[in-house]
């Protein structure tokens, strides 16, 4: 559904539902994401654009629609 105002879950069974949940939680406490993760908080994040972590180490704002999209080239090969 394009534009919904909620997030849809993912049609998962129990087992992998639960095996996800453990995997997000996994990447989600790397030295490496609680370090953009303070970062982002440091720097104060807004409603109409995104923090961008560059292969540098710096960061810079832009739109939505580009970090999400992955600038053009879309989510798929992700």
């Amino acid at each position: 559904m394009k534009g919904t105002p909620f997030k849809l879950k993912q049609k998962l069974s129990p087992s992998a539902a639960k095996k996800k949940a453990a995997r997000d939680l996994a990447m989600a406490k790397t030295p490496d994401r609680k370090a953009k993760k303070a970062q982002n908080q440091r720097i104060g994040q807004r409603s109409n654009s995104d923090l961008h972590h560059t292969k540098s180490g710096a960061v810079k704002r832009v739109s939505v629609k580009n970090n999400r999209g992955n600038f053009g080239s879309g989510t798929k090969k992700e």
